[in-house]
């Protein structure tokens, strides 16, 4: 009995026990429960019033790009507005400068129409009145128009014809007194030409050829040769009918004498073609460079003139290649220091100072073509730069009067340079007009950039300029040959026409070792 209450009592208590536990968590799980819920909704709450927060930011800076954006598109839009309203007003003056001329131009062609009839009018009074003084003129004179001018005329005819009877017996009164002074004027000339002698140069060498084939030779295969010869010495060969002769032509006695010795040189060697002629000529050159030094040097020991600058000496000799008036400078240069020298003596003067005077006075000569300048100028310069005395210096500047001479010896220069000038025989003004034309030609084309050398050919008719290949490209040269016949045309007056023709040659050289 009593074990069976024990067990009642234990069953019961567990089963109370079991009751209270149940109890027990269910009111812990309703309050995890209540603390999740309310948690949830604190969660509910933040994230609600961050959404909030969000939005607001949103919306301000919504707000503020959409400001920005119509205040950029309201400055944009005033700027096109100012931009327009100058646009019109620059129209607006436009329509109103042109109202304003179209309105001066209507008053002018009103001015000019009401002109025009005024004009006809008139026009119209004077022919009317011309026709009624005709009229009355006939009338008065008794002539018609024709008549009166038949009288005028045979008036005029008579007293041309009196006039011309007093001109011809005027004319034949001055012959009958002039033509014995001209009658020995002739016959002295004539003397003068006989026993002076002639130093007019001309501008043509002829070089004897063994035979007639020579010429094919010289000329080449599709005349490279002849072409080659003429591009190296600036001279134009003519190759005509004359037998075993070939004439070379040339303003330039240097170049002249430079291509005649290297061509009969070829012809006695026999070897003809571009590589020989050009070490050919290039060794004629250096041996008439040798050639121009012993003239110099000749001229100073004939005149006994000592102690010149060797600079001064090659000067001198090449005055024996420079003409002047077709007078060799040289041989004038020469005779003026004789005459210079006689006349000192006679006078009592400084011969030896005279001489040395009269010798270099022409000095400049030697480098006109090339230094800009007059002669004289150039003399004067070169002069001083080889120290030579202030007297012979003051004769070379008043040998022409660009300065008044103050000493003897200036004045012996100047009257001995005449005297050699002047006399019968020693200038021809053509052959010196013709040489001074083709030195301008060159000089002409020397004057571009780029240009290494000119020759003026086929007596002035053509040039034939070689281009600095470094310097003138093949495009370039077209355009170089173009301004040079511009400037032709503008500064040189010439007959026929003047063919440029420009040569640009590349080389490339290098020595095997």
């Amino acid at each position: 009995m009593d074990y069976l209450e024990l067990a009642l009592g234990l069953i019961v208590g567990l089963i109370a026990g079991s009751l209270l536990g149940i109890i027990y968590r269910k009111k812990i799980s309703e309050a995890k429960i209540g603390s999740a819920e309310h948690e949830a909704k604190r969660i509910l709450n933040d994230a609600m019033k961050a959404a909030e927060s969000k939005k607001k930011e949103s919306l301000i800076e919504a707000k503020e790009e959409i400001l920005k954006t119509r205040n950029e598109a309201e400055r944009e839009i005033k700027d096109r507005r100012a931009d327009l309203q100058r646009q019109e007003r620059r129209l607006q003056s436009k329509e109103e400068q042109f109202d304003k001329r179209s309105a001066s131009f209507e008053a002018k062609e009103e001015a000019l129409e009401k002109r025009l009839k005024k004009t006809e009018a008139i026009q119209a009074e004077v022919e009317e009145i011309k026709k009624g003084q005709i009229a009355m003129l006939e009338k008065i004179s008794g002539y018609t128009a024709e008549q009166a001018k038949e009288q005028l005329l045979s008036a005029l005819r008579q007293e041309i014809t009196h006039e011309t009877a007093l001109i011809i017996k005027e004319n034949e009164q001055r012959i009958r007194e002039d033509e014995k002074n001209k009658a020995k004027e002739i016959i002295s000339l004539a003397i003068q030409r006989c026993a002076a002698e002639h130093v007019a140069e001309s501008t043509v060498s002829v070089v004897t050829l063994p035979n007639d084939e020579m010429k094919g030779r010289i000329i080449g295969r599709e005349g490279r040769n002849i072409r080659t010869l003429e591009t190296l010495t600036g001279v134009d060969l003519i190759i005509d009918d004359t037998p075993e002769a070939i004439t070379l032509s040339s303003f330039d006695p240097v170049r002249r004498e430079v291509a005649r010795l290297a061509l009969e040189k070829l012809i006695s060697d026999g070897r003809i073609h571009p590589a020989r002629i050009e070490e050919v000529v290039e060794k004629t050159r250096r041996e008439v460079n040798q050639t121009i030094k012993k003239e110099g040097e000749r001229a100073a020991f004939e005149t006994g003139i000592h102690n010149l600058h060797p600079e001064l000496i090659k000067l001198l000799g090449r005055l024996r290649y420079r003409t002047s008036y077709g007078q060799n400078v040289l041989n004038h240069s020469l005779e003026v220091s004789f005459i210079a020298g006689v006349m000192a003596a006679e006078l009592g003067a400084d011969v030896n100072l005279a001489k040395r005077a009269g010798l270099l006075h022409d000095i400049g000569k030697a480098l006109d073509h090339e230094l800009e300048g007059s002669h004289v100028e150039i003399g004067v310069d070169m002069a001083r730069k080889y120290k030579e005395n202030n007297e012979i210096i003051h004769a070379i500047q008043a040998h022409h009067n660009d300065v008044e001479p103050k000493t003897i010896v200036a004045c012996l220069v100047q009257a001995a340079d005449a005297v050699s000038a002047a006399r019968p025989g020693a200038r021809r003004e053509n052959l010196e007009a013709y040489i001074k034309r083709l030195q301008k030609l060159e000089e002409i084309a020397n004057s571009f950039n780029g240009v290494d050398k000119s020759y003026a050919i086929q007596a002035g008719r053509e040039i034939r300029i070689l281009v600095k290949p470094e310097v003138v490209s093949d495009d370039q040269i077209t355009v170089v040959a173009r301004e040079i016949v511009g400037k032709i045309e503008k500064d040189l007056e010439y007959p026929g026409q003047i063919k440029v023709h420009v040569v640009r040659e590349s080389r490339a050289i290098d020595y095997a070792k």
